[in-house]
């Protein structure tokens, strides 16, 4: 077995989307030769808890913990929360409230001091332990995972200080062409720190692997503009899905014609024209009025939750909090159709969820919207697995929400989906790391 020090913010029993992509890739390393350790902070702030990811971690595995000082004491001050409220990502905000001067400075804070975000005081302590620790485990390969990004240059650390190493950065996000960027109230001064950052990390990894096609091909750009020549050293390993999540059996249908969404709803990705069409919808139909089942599964920003009521739809949709990842899977497969949505902004083209996989998994057809010209769509189309709208097109959108009533089956192909399963994926990134290590 060879060793490789994975260094993640996100690992259970820490819930989300940002811990499963990891969590799933060491759970099967060893399958193929790579023996993993794991390290991440003791005391991180979690947004949500799922103790049942635990089972998912390999027995035996070495799990290295460092406390971490984190200052968002200082910033639920500025901001008006609770101490013992937890951060939403992606700015959502569960209540309504007003954007007043406090909430403002403490973005301003948050984007212009603690660059690249608000783990930076985790990096050297980080990299001064592990510096030794590597050498005395006889460890020649490091993986960083970001967001937050953070943990990319604590590798970047011990890559400086022992250039024999052979890193691997992945990117589950994009980092200055993430789609919040923009709100961060960014000055020139921490821009251009974020971008010159961006640009070490491209530059002395030794691999930089990306969810999808869109981001790795911005990753490139910025690199190739930056001097850079090696572009052979830029990979695609997509999220996926894991089988063993899947129990066997049928699983009873929803007796409604129920649209599930799993997971975080924010401003961003607020459907506003489906509701409209599901508005109409109801008007319209009195047999879609008695079926009609919206079920949100995990935090809704209060924005969707008032654009919802605005349209007389609060009567159809079931609320359901943040759910443990075994009964997630369990309430996708018993839903009718799974509701898929990327953010309506800059780089919507370039989101490929981590969702999209796990629904695919379950064979319940899939409403999308988004860019039909995105690498969402492109993945859906190889698949065969759901039907896209663009964002605003309500005649489509309506026209794909009336054949799933009808019950409409989508011949989902079963070859194209089995490849992003996280096993597999689990054999491309250990068929990278072993490129990396005869590359020695």
């Amino acid at each position: 077995m060879k060793k490789v020090l994975v260094i993640t913010y996100y690992w259970p029993p820490s819930g989300g989307a940002g811990v499963q992509r990891w969590l799933k890739f060491v759970k099967y390393m060893r399958h193929f030769g790579w023996e993993p350790v794991v390290y991440t902070a003791s005391n991180p702030e979690m947004p949500v808890i799922d103790n049942s990811l635990l089972r998912d971690i390999p027995p035996d595995l070495t799990v290295i913990t460092r406390p971490i000082w984190e200052p968002y004491s200082f910033y639920k001050i500025l901001s008006g929360r609770k101490k013992n409220e937890r951060i939403n990502a992606s700015f959502l905000s569960e209540k309504k409230k007003r954007s007043g001067p406090l909430e403002r400075l403490s973005i301003w804070v948050r984007g212009n001091l603690f660059i690249p975000d608000a783990r930076r005081f985790f990096v050297k302590p980080s990299i001064e332990f592990l510096r030794s620790y590597v050498l005395n485990q006889k460890i020649g390969f490091v993986i960083s995972s970001g967001p937050p990004h953070s943990m990319h240059l604590i590798a970047m650390g011990l890559k400086k200080a022992n250039p024999s190493i052979r890193w691997l950065a992945d990117f589950r996000d994009p980092w200055t062409n993430i789609d919040f960027y923009d709100k961060l109230m960014l000055g020139k001064r921490a821009d251009r720190l974020h971008r010159q950052l961006e640009l070490a990390v491209l530059d002395k990894a030794d691999a930089v692997v990306s969810v999808g096609m869109t981001m790795s091909r911005e990753f490139t750009a910025i690199y190739k503009n930056g001097g850079g020549r090696n572009e052979k050293k830029f990979h695609v390993i997509t999220n996926g899905f894991d089988a063993a999540d899947l129990l066997p059996g049928e699983i009873p249908k929803d007796g409604k014609f129920s649209i599930a969404h799993i997971g975080t709803l924010v401003k961003d990705r607020n459907p506003v024209h489906l509701w409209n069409v599901l508005s109409a919808l109801v008007a319209e139909f009195p047999a879609f009025r008695s079926l009609l089942e919206i079920k949100l599964v995990g935090k809704v920003d209060f924005q969707v939750r008032e654009e919802i009521a605005a349209r007389g739809l609060d009567l159809y949709v079931r609320y359901v909090d943040y759910l443990p990842h075994d009964e997630v899977i369990m309430e996708q497969r018993r839903s009718k159709v799974l509701l898929l949505l990327v953010n309506d902004t800059r780089n919507a083209r370039g989101i490929v969820t981590g969702k999209l996989f796990e629904y695919m998994a379950t064979g319940v057809p899939i409403l999308a919207i988004g860019p039909p010209d995105g690498d969402m769509a492109d993945i859906l189309a190889a698949t065969q697995s759901g039907l896209i709208s663009d964002f605003g097109d309500e005649v489509t959108l309506k026209k794909h929400v009336l054949s799933l009533f009808s019950g409409q089956v989508l011949s989902s192909n079963a070859t194209a989906i089995a490849q992003y399963s996280r096993h597999e994926l689990t054999r491309e990134l250990c068929a990278l790391l072993d490129g990396l290590s005869r590359a020695e």
